[in-house]
Order: structure tokens, then sequence, then C-alpha cells
């Protein structure tokens, strides 16, 4: 009983420190985001891989850069509207 009482305090903290882990009332549409920001802010990060669109897309590293970071704004579009109860 104490290692699941454990186990769920540490993934309770983790939660708390970071935001793309989720939580039990994370939708489905926030997680997309969170998975998306992750993938857009890796690809800025790794020179190799901006080179390589930048190739593919035949755009200025720059630009390229500029387009990952506007698209980090609203990676899925707007947010779906939310039920009143």
């Amino acid at each position: 009983m104490g290692d699941r009482y454990n186990i769920h305090s540490q993934l309770e903290h983790l939660q708390s420190k970071y935001i793309g882990t989720g939580h039990a009332d994370t939708t489905k549409f926030e997680w997309l985001v969170n998975q998306h920001r992750d993938s857009f802010s890796s690809y800025l990060g790794h020179y190799d891989l901006l080179n390589y669109f930048a190739i593919c897309e035949n755009e200025t590293k720059a630009r390229v850069r500029f387009n990952l970071m506007e698209k980090m704004l609203q990676p899925c579009g707007p947010p779906p509207e939310k039920l009143e109860e």
C-alpha cells in the first residue's frame, strides 16, 4: 500500500512540475497541443533538423524558424468550445 501512495505522489509531483505530462483532467486537445509544441521546440533546438527542413522547403533557415515559431501559437487550431453545464 505504501508503494502505491509513493508512486501516486511522485506522479502528481511530475504533473505539477511539467505541463506536458498531463493530468486526469487533460483534454485530448490540450494533450495534442502539448505534443505539437514539444515537437516544434525540438525541431528548433536541433540545428541539423532545421537545416533539413530548410532544404526540403527551399526556404531560408530564418524563414523556417519563423514559421515554426508561428505554428507554436496555435498548433492545432483554435480551441474547441467548452460545453457549459
